[in-house]
């Protein structure tokens, strides 16, 4: 007798449960996350948790965030289909993966060689063709790429970015934790305004700190 926790079909709908019950109930966005199988964005030794709701460490130093953080962040975008995206902080590739059904350009990077290489392998296997993956400081955002309808940072900052501030489109929306340290952190939404910006505070978070320069394997 198959074991629920081995039921592949059991097994989403208990992770498709566990983001509504997060509160997730964008369809779009839960349509999404259940398209895009977390499985191979793990490696190693915690590939067995993938399907739980908890980060897990990445190589070089880095995590892959719980999935209903990764859902609420991408309900927050308020994606419509037509938005050309900037994610800051590729990671496992996993984020920029479910942004890329939602969304009609993905431009994501990370300061680390290694994890943008890694994420486009995956990105190639699963035919997810309107993603451009690219090793940046993404503290400076894409210039030759702005303005973007949307920004997401998976990266904590002392303050919105003002670099990202300014690529961001009038009407448009980045979400990004703030925090001076890694216990005290808020999830913002910022919209830009025809003056100015407008702050949504939307939860307590705890992401990795965003660090300008390149990492240690693109030196």
């Amino acid at each position: 007798m198959m074991d629920a926790d081995d039921d592949p079909a059991e097994r989403k709908m208990q992770f498709l449960f566990a983001l509504r019950s997060k509160g997730i109930t964008d369809n779009r966005v839960l349509d999404a996350m259940e398209r895009i199988d977390r499985g191979p964005f793990i490696r190693g030794y915690f590939a067995d948790r993938a399907y739980e709701d908890m980060p897990l460490p990445i190589a070089c130093g880095q995590t892959i965030s719980q999935p209903s953080v990764v859902g609420l962040m991408t309900q927050a975008l308020k994606l419509t289909g037509r938005d050309k995206v900037l994610e800051v902080g590729t990671g496992s590739g996993y984020q920029a993966a479910i942004l890329s059904l939602l969304a009609r350009r993905v431009y994501t990077v990370d300061r680390h060689r290694r994890l943008v290489q890694e994420a486009m392998q995956i990105f190639s296997a699963l035919d997810l063709t309107n993603i451009t993956a690219l090793t940046a400081d993404g503290s400076f955002g894409l210039p030759d790429q702005a303005p973007f309808d949307r920004i997401l940072v998976t990266a904590a900052a002392e303050d919105p970015p003002g670099p990202l501030l300014a690529q961001l489109k009038v009407g448009g929306i980045m979400v990004v934790p703030v925090g001076q340290s890694d216990t005290v952190q808020r999830l913002i939404r910022v919209t830009r305004l025809e003056r100015g910006f407008d702050y949504d505070e939307l939860r307590p978070v705890r992401f990795v700190p965003l660090i300008e320069g390149l990492g240690r394997d693109t030196a």
